[in-house]
Formats: structure tokens, C-alpha cells, sequence
């Protein structure tokens, strides 16, 4: 019992990072349907907030890094993506892959290729025990925090207009515009919470490792698109359950994988994606078509 407590907790911490970077994508992808390569470029900025801002308070150092974000992914679409909206999937996808490198070219002239380190909220590493169960810190601040952005997206979803108009719009994009929906105030709403979910997962990422590189958003942006894939490109929800999904993938691999095969546990983890894509391509829950985006 204690080992089947300890993976459902191991599969819950995995899979909230994993829907946390699932979600931002999907949100982007949902309305232009782009997919936005250089979301892990939003994480490794805000990683670099973090370790700019590592000393000062920690509701100082969350407002710097979720705000820098933020600000970073509505001019990544001001400048990058509005011009060129209206483009055919494969400009948009250049498109995003020009600006990951971009912002990876700028990073390491300012901070160098070389690796940096942040302390950040050290007290999170204990834990706290019941019985023979050990949970860390972290990992329920991780929980938790995931599970209160996602509740606090679906209402903001559901309850407000803006959010109405975002959902009418990923159903479908031409009509929303046809009955007053402000494309602009919706794309750019779009990044900016995709930029909040970035930021706010970059803190809980160096929290987790410590480590802060160029190249950082990489594994992120690769796991959070493979969920998004999983639960179904364009969809919310699809995105959520890929995500927990994968997390309890990764978990289950973990323990139940030999230690001379430990090492190839990502390889056996994107096997099971690769059978389950060949029996629903479409994703757990498939999103409707949408039209081009202008």
C-alpha cells in the first residue's frame, strides 16, 4: 500500500508539470493552430528570472518571473506571429522555431553557455511523512498549485467573456470574428495565459532541479506537446489528461523498469505513445476541426 501511495503521488507531481507545459501549448494550438516550439524558450526565460531574482522574497521572485513571461509571450506574438497569422501551418511552425533560437542565441550572449544554479525556496526539499509514506514538499506544492491553475482556468473559461470568446473561438475561429470577437484580444489573451502557465512552471522546475540552462526548454516543450498530443491537439481537457497520463507513465516505467534498463525508460515511455497515436491519431479527445487563423 505504501509503494502503490508513493507512485500515485510520484505520477501526480509528473504529470502536473507535464499538464502545466501541456496546456500552454494546446491553448496556442487550439486557436491558431500553431504549435508553438518556442514555449520552452518562455520556460527557460523565466528560469533565468528566477536566477536573477533567487535572493529577493519569494512572492517577488514569482511576480518577476511569471510578469517577465508574460510580458515576453505577448511580444512574441505582437511581433513574431501576428504578421503572419494568416500564413499556411508550415510558415507559422518556421516561425516558432525562428524564435526558440532566437531567444536561445540571446540568452547565451547574455549568460553564457555555461550552466547556473538557483537555491530556490530550499525548504521545499523536506518532507513530511505518514506512516512509512515520505512526500516531499515540492511535490505537493506542485499539486496543488497545478490543480488551483487549472480550476481557476476553467472558470475563467466558462465565467467570463473573454473567456467565452476564447472558447468560441478554438471552436471555431471565422465565425467567433463574424459575431464580434476581437481576434487580437483573443490571440493575445491566448499567450498571455500560456505565458503565465510557462512562467509559473519555470519556478517550479529550477525548484525541482536546481539547474538552469539554454537549452532547458527543450525536454519540456517535447514532453508538454507529446501530451497535448496524446489528449488530443486543440483540446483542454485532452491536454490535462495526456499530461497526467504521461506523468503516470513515466512513474510506472520508473519502478517497474529493471536498473539495467532504467536508463531507456523515456524510450519505452514514447513506444506506448507511438501504439496508442496508431490506434486514435486523432488524441484521447479529439478537438474540432478549425479554419485558418487571420
Amino acid at each position: 500500500m505504501t509503494t502503490a501511495a508513493q507512485w500515485v503521488v510520484d505520477a501526480l507531481t509528473a504529470g502536473s508539470f507535464y499538464a502545466l507545459f501541456a496546456l500552454g501549448i494546446a491553448l496556442i494550438f487550439g486557436i491558431m493552430q500553431l504549435v508553438n516550439f518556442a514555449h520552452g524558450e518562455l520556460i527557460m526565460v523565466g528560469a533565468y528570472v528566477v536566477y536573477l531574482t533567487h535572493a529577493w522574497p519569494w512572492p517577488l521572485m514569482l511576480a518577476a518571473a511569471v510578469a517577465a513571461v508574460v510580458v515576453l509571450a505577448l511580444a512574441m506574438e505582437r511581433i513574431a506571429f501576428r504578421p503572419v497569422r494568416g500564413a499556411n501551418p508550415a510558415t507559422l511552425l518556421i516561425t516558432s522555431f525562428a524564435v526558440s533560437f532566437l531567444l536561445q542565441n540571446l540568452a547565451q550572449m547574455v549568460f553564457t553557455t555555461l550552466p547556473k544554479s538557483a537555491d530556490v525556496l530550499p525548504g521545499l526539499s523536506r518532507s513530511v511523512s505518514a506512516g512509512r509514506l515520505s512526500v516531499s514538499w515540492l511535490s505537493v506544492v506542485t499539486i496543488v498549485t497545478t490543480a488551483a491553475l487549472l480550476a481557476g482556468l476553467a472558470l475563467f473559461l466558462r465565467r467570463t467573456r473573454l473567456g467565452v470568446q476564447m472558447r468560441a473561438a478554438a471552436e471555431d475561429f471565422q465565425m467567433a470574428r463574424l459575431c464580434g470577437v476581437r481576434s487580437n484580444r483573443v490571440v493575445a489573451a491566448a499567450f498571455a495565459i500560456g505565458g503565465l502557465l510557462a512562467g509559473v512552471g519555470a519556478v517550479l522546475l529550477v525548484a525541482q532541479t536546481g539547474g538552469i540552462s539554454i537549452t532547458m526548454g527543450l525536454a519540456p516543450v517535447l514532453f508538454g506537446f507529446t501530451a497535448a498530443a496524446v489528449g488530443g491537439l486543440g483540446s483542454l481537457p485532452g491536454a490535462v489528461a495526456g499530461g497526467y497520463l504521461l506523468g503516470a507513465g513515466t512513474t510506472l516505467l520508473q519502478y517497474a523498469l529493471p536498473y539495467q534498463l532504467a536508463g531507456y525508460r523515456d524510450a519505452f515511455l514514447f513506444l506506448g505513445v507511438f501504439a496508442l497515436m496508431s490506434v486514435r491519431p486523432g488524441g484521447l479527445l479529439r478537438a474540432p476541426d478549425a479554419a485558418v487563423r487571420v
